[in-house]
């Protein structure tokens, strides 16, 4: 089963190897990623804030420093997600208000990147306020999808996979609390993984308004909210999440003919488009019949829609910093907690269920890429089977995964037409908790097998 690519253009791992064999030089690796931006970025809009001249700069002094082997990354170019800080570029968020408010220190995942030897040769664009499957804002105008211009590359981390698409950077960073990294992996046709909550850390990614305030420390990671790589392989996933991993991760050896999986594509309101579910079920056929087992349905899944209302008034409350909401309301400290034993129990009913399972199969959302519309997905309409439905319902997908905190990778399943276009498709490889690069491998069977 074939999906469509853009590019033929090295991943991280082949750059890493080709200047380590000195096969290329950094600034030659650096100088032609500037190159295809310069080319390609025109017409995508992928790049909010180019820092060609810092990177040419590294790059040189890189070349006439010794290689270090135990830099993962050395040498490799590539974008981060427009929310990160990076020292002496504009964080903005989307707003105007911030474009010439320079950050003065790197995040400390930029930091983790920079001391594994990437080059950060500019940060990729966002939706205002990182809200929307769309990826627009007034500071830097509208990212386009590679596949398709008339339609959205995902958001919020919309840039971050264009970017990778179409083959400017081999990677980049983003963030998902509403499937913000695998949308857009979905959307694009790329690699995506939302990682375990709390496995990278996401202090320098903070509101400017609120990072520019005197005294302002980012102390803790925001609920549910987590910072994940895009790339075009797998491998080229592990070797990002564990360069920005606080703590070592484990393999496991469990080949996929010996794991157990459950797949999910019917969830109570949660309707999946035809564009969706005819990959997905043609993916899981094809899985089936080279031996791998799967199951349809379980008891022991937690209820879906209990959990979804419980992750959409969480994720409203972290959104808002606990501010009212549009009713007036302003949640209070019972209901936070209230909120949190929903998530442990969440968590439970979880771990239980990969007692028997290995991982669970499902889409990332309901439609393939959206047309382009200067209203918010979430405030309008999503066409799914010829009906409108409510935008926010297709956010249920990406719950799954997210109120629990649990690792879900994004592998590319195929293509399909959806409102006249054809478009790339994704399926969720989720595990669990701290299984980040169990997901990742699985996910790599997954991809073997359908695209042998």
């Amino acid at each position: 089963m074939a999906y469509p690519q853009l590019t033929d253009k090295a991943g991280v791992l082949a750059t890493a190897l080709a200047i380590r064999t000195r096969r290329i030089s950094v600034a030659e690796a650096v100088d032609a990623a500037i190159t295809r931006a310069g080319r390609l970025d025109g017409e995508i809009d992928a790049l909010a804030v180019p820092d060609f001249e810092r990177a040419c700069q590294t790059a040189r002094a890189m070349d006439s420093a010794p290689r270090h082997l135990n830099q993962p990354l050395f040498g490799v170019p590539m974008t981060i997600k427009e929310s990160f800080d990076v020292a002496g570029l504009p964080t903005t968020f989307g707003h105007a208000a911030y474009k010439d408010q320079p950050a003065t220190r790197d995040a400390a995942l930029v930091r983790r990147l920079k001391a594994a030897g990437a080059i950060i040769i500019g940060k990729t664009n966002v939706p205002v306020d990182l809200t929307d499957w769309q990826s627009f804002n007034p500071v830097y105008g509208r990212t386009v999808n590679p596949h398709n211009a008339d339609r959205s590359p995902g958001g919020s981390s919309g840039g971050s996979a264009a970017a990778v698409a179409a083959g400017i950077v081999a990677c980049d960073f983003g963030t998902d609390i509403g499937g913000s990294v695998r949308v857009p992996a979905h959307f694009c046709g790329v690699w995506g993984h939302k990682t375990t909550w709390g496995l990278i850390p996401k202090h320098g990614h903070d509101f400017p308004g609120m990072s520019r305030r005197e005294g302002f420390v980012a102390a803790h990671d925001s609920p549910l909210s987590i910072a994940g790589p895009l790339a075009r392989n797998a491998p080229d996933l592990a070797v990002l999440t564990e360069v920005g991993a606080e703590v070592p991760l484990r393999r496991h050896t469990k080949q996929l003919a010996d794991c157990r999986l459950l797949a999910i594509t019917d969830l109570p309101g949660a309707p999946v488009d035809a564009s969706v579910r005819e990959p997905t079920e043609a993916a899981l056929e094809t899985l089936a019949r080279a031996g791998v087992r799967i199951d349809r349905a379980s008891p022991l899944l937690p209820d879906q829609t209990q959990q979804y209302r419980a992750y959409l008034k969480m994720m409203n409350i972290v959104m808002a910093r606990g501010a009212p909401a549009p009713d007036g309301k302003r949640a209070s400290a019972t209901d936070w907690f209230d909120l949190l034993d929903a998530q442990a129990a969440s968590m439970a009913q979880w771990q239980a269920l990969f007692e028997t399972y290995d991982f669970v199969l499902a889409p990332p959302a309901p439609v393939l890429a959206v047309p382009h519309s200067d209203k918010p997905v979430f405030r309008g309409t999503l066409s799914i089977n010829g009906q409108e439905e409510p935008g926010s319902s297709g956010l249920i997908w990406s719950s799954m995964a997210t109120f629990p905190g649990l690792p879900a990778t994004v592998v590319p399943i195929g293509s399909a037409a959806y409102l006249g276009a054809e478009l790339p498709c994704g399926m969720q490889v989720i595990g669990p908790r701290w299984s980040d690069l169990d997901c990742i491998a699985a996910a790599e069977a997954i991809g073997r097998i359908l695209h042998s």
